[in-house]
């Protein structure tokens, strides 16, 4: 990773570039520490060009933020890329630490307060590290429910329906026994309740999801649905592991461990 810090009268703006792991927590710190003893006590760090994070990193930005203001000053991040935005808010670091949609609304910020203005654009799935490829095992239960609608279009590639067909959702939850999503039906045209009776307790899932915190690609694996709970335009559903490799679950686990370890740091932050 690359820092470049773009000095000014009160405040300092580092920019990130590449991947920020374990290895460059130090460096971070010490481009901090060298703002501070040049005077300037407001820190902005620009997360446009971070292609990676994990969480250690992240328990890094935790502590410079608590350090920061023990001190009087104060850090805030701009710009963060969608890899990047959607850990922070999954991990609930955003509670913490002002996010802001530009450099010109952190620096305002700054200097008159740091009321969150979280404005980045969303992604799409390519880049949304939370989502959950799945279709059901049985294509002839997958095909009753969804060729037989009328915009039955595949969300992963563009195209009418097909037997490739894969739905969508929002990983919410996973551990080494396994995930929770959310699904809206995509362009299914399917109602709540017919999203419910597709995925019904008991359906059987292929799905494909990723570890935002972990360098690799999709992990796959198959579930057995557990938990269904329909809402006004979505459904939630659990799912528990029946066909994975040892190989990723220990990633899941490790992924967990993480998790963990951020929401105890983002913890002891908010108590003081």
């Amino acid at each position: 990773m690359h820092i470049n810090v773009e000095p000014s009268d009160d405040y300092a703006i580092l920019h990130l570039r590449g991947e920020f792991d374990t290895y460059y927590c130090p460096m971070l710190q010490e481009e901090i520490d060298g703002v501070q003893k040049s005077g300037v006590t407001n820190v902005v760090l620009n997360m446009r060009m971070v292609k990676f994070i994990n969480s250690t990193a992240l328990g890094a930005i935790i502590k410079a933020f608590k350090l920061m203001d023990a001190q009087g000053g104060k850090l805030v991040i701009a710009r963060p890329s969608s890899f990047t935005k959607d850990i922070m808010e999954k991990v609930g670091l955003n509670r913490i630490v002002p996010i802001f949609g530009t450099d010109e609304e952190a620096v305002a910020a700054l200097r008159v307060g740091t009321e969150r203005q979280d404005k980045t654009p969303d992604a799409d799935f390519e880049d949304d590290r939370s989502a959950v490829i799945f279709t059901l095992v049985d294509q002839e239960r997958l095909a009753h429910f969804v060729k037989a609608t009328k915009k039955a279009e595949n969300p992963v590639h563009g195209h009418a329906f097909g037997g490739n067909w894969s739905g969508i959702g929002r990983m919410s939850g996973l551990d080494e026994s396994g995930l929770l999503f959310t699904w809206s039906g995509g362009k299914t045209d399917l109602t709540p309740f017919d999203m419910g009776q597709m995925l019904a307790i008991g359906t059987q899932l292929a799905v494909k999801f990723r570890l935002p915190l972990l360098q690799r690609g999709y992990c796959e694996a198959r579930v057995d649905v557990n938990l269904l709970e329909e809402r006004a335009d979505s459904v939630k559903v659990g799912a528990e592991f029946v066909e994975i490799d040892d190989d990723t679950r220990e990633a899941v686990r490790q992924y967990a461990k993480d998790m963990a370890f951020l929401k105890e740091e983002l913890r002891k932050a908010t108590d003081g």
